[in-house]
């Protein structure tokens, strides 16, 4: 008989066991040939995945020094390297890493046990919303691009048409791509997987930079329109030039305006790459997995989007009058005074906000979130490095400004736009930051709050019911025994399903009002503060990212800095840091909302 016994599990054993995510048969654990003689299996996993991260960075570093090489090139060497080199280059790289995301599609993804966990933080709906969003027009940026060299196809090389065809196809599987599978901790093909999305991200940031460039000389073709329309006017050139028909100026007018989001749709691309890169072989347990996800509710909020929604209108006339001027052939120097002394009034807003925020989150008693996430790791590094593009240009600005006529009165308006610049993008880091890293503490007072407002929405409904009931009884003891005629009773009947009707609009309509108001006065007054302040610099950065991303680019129309530091070396410094400002601004409504919701 006691060779028949079966020895059972102790109670830590089965809460163990329960608890365990997967079955630890299903786990792939990474192997690689340097540490095969490691002396256990999770040692070797863990050197091995280091080994893999090692080699696909050392691969992307590769791709990324050799793109740079041949662009660096083109702009100096113009003879030896041409545009269409560089676009040949770039579109052997989008057709590789095309034939890698179809094989992730069709062939990794669908491996037995191949995405065991999903990471909860990476891919959020802003992300992937931003992602859709540039990336639908870039795919019209390079449909512009198709039909302008179409048209102008006798002058044309075949390569600017063969080129964005070819991107609008890596567009929109990569899209599709970032869309499904940006949250994936794939468990299987560990090392081809690394390299793959590290080529996939070498291959976005060569297309930023060839971007930037491009930018470059669509900035000097415009400035120096003007100068050149006085000196040659009338006189017939032999350059490719747009004809004059409507349908080559729209694309010409469309390739324009949306040149901006190419640049964005590349950064945000790398940065989700990026994320999708550090889970590749993660395995998260369960403390890492969110239970109760937060949700975006307006409710909390009064002032704060007040504020918020009055800059947004004020900086859309501003931005409007300022397009409106910058057109003319001489912008008049009261376009700049207004377009700065918006900044002026805004910035100083703003920082006064982020300051009051990060004493809040002082004074609070929430707990510093130490788990490791590689989402909100990367966040942190994306805001301080992307703010180094806007801090840069300032000052820059700031010693031209002082070496020349600080004492001006255009001058020391952009003296102060910068300083204060600067002091806005430190704080607001500081402030989104320190919001990232607390802790959310899910108060079981917020469930009281919450069922005392349903208890007060439904006393308030109850009279309403009685009103109605009431009033159904009078108009049917007020029936006349007698005969009526049918209309009369179809009116009456008519007539009493309207004023029912009209009063349950009436009773939902104070049922959400008096929920709402009971929410907001039962928030603390700390929760409060922070949701206001944070709504607030939502809607600020979202108007900051609009102006300078449609066009409002007033660094290259005032001439201070340029007189100063020459043209070529301005222009360098102001493509490589506005696109960092864009970028920053449009990161920062993300940090922000995180920082709302989590409020």
């Amino acid at each position: 008989m006691s060779d028949k016994k079966v020895s059972r599990p102790c109670h830590h054993c089965k809460s163990r066991s329960a608890s365990a995510p997967t079955d630890t048969s299903k786990i792939h654990y990474e192997k690689f040939w340097l540490y095969r003689h490691c002396s256990s299996v999770q040692q070797r996993d863990r050197q091995a995945q280091k080994a893999g991260q090692l080699f696909s960075g050392l691969l992307a570093m590769n791709v990324v020094f050799l793109g740079s090489a041949f662009i660096s090139s083109m702009i100096f060497n113009q003879v030896a390297i041409t545009l269409a080199d560089v676009w040949i280059l770039l579109s052997i790289l989008k057709v590789l890493c095309l034939f890698w995301i179809i094989y992730y599609l069709l062939g990794t993804s669908r491996q037995p046990h191949a995405v065991l966990y999903r990471d909860s933080h990476a891919g959020a709906i802003w992300i992937r919303g931003s992602v859709l969003l540039f990336g639908t027009c870039s795919i019209l940026l390079n449909v512009f691009h198709i039909g302008y060299s179409t048209i102008l196809v006798q002058c044309k090389s075949r390569v600017e048409i063969v080129f964005p065809s070819i991107g609008i196809l890596f567009i929109c599987t990569q899209a599709y791509f970032l869309w499904h599978h940006s949250k994936d901790c794939i468990q299987v093909q560990h090392n081809f997987t690394r390299c793959g999305l590290m080529l996939t991200i070498a291959t976005n940031l060569l297309l930023w930079l060839l971007a930037v460039t491009n930018d470059t000389l669509h900035v000097e073709i415009e400035s120096q329109l003007r100068e050149v329309e006085r000196r040659f006017s009338g006189n017939e050139t032999t350059l490719c030039t747009c004809p004059n028909t409507t349908i080559c100026k729209v694309f010409q007018k469309g390739y324009i305006l949306l040149y901006p989001f190419n640049t964005e749709y590349c950064l945000v691309c790398c940065s989700v790459l990026y994320v999708m890169w550090k889970n590749v072989g993660r395995r998260i347990s369960h403390h890492h997995v969110l239970h109760t996800k937060p949700k975006f509710k307006l409710q909390g909020v009064v002032f704060g989007p007040l504020l918020g929604t009055a800059a947004v209108i004020i900086g859309a006339c501003v931005f409007m009058i300022y397009q409106i001027q910058a057109t003319s052939l001489a912008p008049s120097r009261q376009v700049f005074v207004i377009y700065y002394s918006y900044y002026i009034v805004l910035l100083p807003l703003m920082s006064v906000g982020a300051v009051i925020g990060t004493i809040i989150h002082a004074l609070e008693k929430k707990e510093l979130d130490t788990l490791k996430n590689p989402t909100r790791s990367l966040d942190v590094v994306l805001l301080m490095g992307a703010a180094l593009g806007q801090i840069g240009m300032s000052y820059f600005s700031i010693v031209a400004l002082v070496a020349t006529d600080p004492r001006d009165l255009l001058n020391s308006l952009i003296l102060s736009y910068s300083i204060l610049l600067i002091f806005q993008n430190i704080s607001q880091n500081v402030f989104v930051i320190d919001g990232l890293h607390r802790r959310r503490v899910v108060a079981a007072t917020e469930a009281k709050h919450a069922r005392h407002a349903g208890q007060h929405t439904v006393a308030a409904e109850l009279p309403g019911e009685e009103e109605t009931t009431l009033s159904s009884k009078q108009e049917h003891s007020q029936t006349p025994p007698g005969k009526e005629e049918d209309t009369k009773e179809q009116n009456r009947e008519a007539y009493s399903q309207r004023r029912v009707s009209v009063l349950d609009l009436g009773q939902e309509i104070r049922k959400a009002s008096l929920s709402y108001i009971h929410t907001y006065s039962h928030l603390s007054w700390k929760r409060r503060v922070l949701r206001e302040i944070s709504f607030f610099l939502v809607l600020c950065n979202i108007i900051l990212w609009v102006m300078p991303t449609f066009g409002a680019h007033p660094v290259f129309e005032n001439g201070m800095e340029r007189s100063f530091y020459g043209y070529s070396t301005w222009f360098v410094i102001v493509n490589f840091g506005l696109p960092l400002g864009v970028f920053y601004r449009m990161h920062s409504v993300g940090g922000l909302l995180e920082v709302y919701v989590t409020a």
